[in-house]
């Protein structure tokens, strides 16, 4: 295993391509995870910006660039740009870079938008594990820090680094949103255990401290039930309790499926109200007038 040294780049550092000689101005750091840095980038003389990582373990990052190049071709707006590598002290340094995604981290954007915003974001992130999962691949590592929404709500999902083949086990996983923290099943890639973190995702979105107190219980206690528990008692998780429960329950046959009924659940006319019973009032009112016009019709035959 080959792993990569961890000087970081300044602000101002050129990052050149050894074999496609693109070059890449380093604006600022974006962030800094288990398995590398992205950083935000300029091309010289250029306005688009771009987002590009560089891994701490070279196998590990060849392995997430192999799996973008087939998602590139299989899903044509996806967002890798091009992969190469760098040369510096320590040698030859793969990166790859993708288009900037230009948005907000998806508990930031509920919070400053409103919950009401769930259902829309819910859809256009269950279309993109679609499209993930219709090219063979899980997301695997699927929680709010990984997913951006746009002032218009669209979704991008960032940092494939957990990215895995559907029947693998998955690469990386983080607690909370991983079914085998909650005894509801292995940690083998498949479309449910991306439902199941989405589904803990959004519990999390609109109920955080209870599923704070849930995760709490033993490990060995801990299960599903506890998550339902929590969907029973929060009204505001109620509009998605049935969904929710189904996709914790792993009872989708597969996320087009489960993509199907959110639109229902979200989308669904309201329930047209049963016809409104005539007021007492207005019947009596009613019954009145009948007899007012009788008396009148009598008066005028009799007269």
């Amino acid at each position: 295993m080959t792993t990569l040294s961890d000087p970081g780049y300044p602000p101002g550092t050129v990052i050149t391509g050894k074999w496609r000689k693109g070059r890449y101005i380093v604006e600022r750091m974006l962030g800094k995870g288990a398995n590398g840095r992205v950083y935000l980038v300029q091309r010289p003389g250029r306005s688009e910006r771009y987002a590009l990582k560089i891994g701490f373990d070279a196998l590990d990052l060849q392995s997430e660039i192999n799996v973008l190049s087939t998602l590139k071709e299989q899903m044509p707006d996806h967002y890798l740009v091009e992969a190469d590598d760098h040369q510096d002290g320590s040698g030859d340094v793969p990166f790859y870079v993708m288009r900037y995604v230009e948005g907000t981290q998806l508990q930031r954007f509920i919070r400053a938008r409103g919950r009401e915003w769930l259902g829309l974001v819910g859809l256009k992130l269950l279309e993109r594990l679609v499209a993930l999962h219709g090219s063979g691949y899980v997301f695997g590592d699927l929680k709010p820090e990984n997913v951006m929404v746009s002032a218009y709500g669209r979704v991008e999902l960032i940092d494939y680094g957990g990215v895995s083949a559907i029947g693998r086990s998955v690469k990386q996983f983080t607690e909370w949103y991983d079914r085998g923290y909650w005894n509801a099943g292995s940690r083998t890639g498949d479309e449910a255990y991306d439902l199941f973190s989405f589904a803990v995702m959004c519990i999390q979105l609109l109920d955080e401290q209870s599923l704070r107190a849930a995760s709490a219980q033993l490990p060995q206690i801990r299960s599903v039930a506890d998550l339902q528990t929590v969907l029973r008692k929060n009204p505001q998780l109620k509009p998605y309790s049935g969904w929710l429960s189904k996709a914790l329950a792993g009872g989708f046959a597969n996320s087009r499926e489960a993509l199907n009924v959110w639109k229902h659940t979200v989308y669904a006319p309201p329930r047209a109200k049963g016809r409104e019973k005539t007021p007492r009032w207005l019947k009596r009112s009613f019954v009145l007038s009948i007899v007012v016009l009788g008396a009148a019709v009598y008066l005028f035959l009799t007269t």
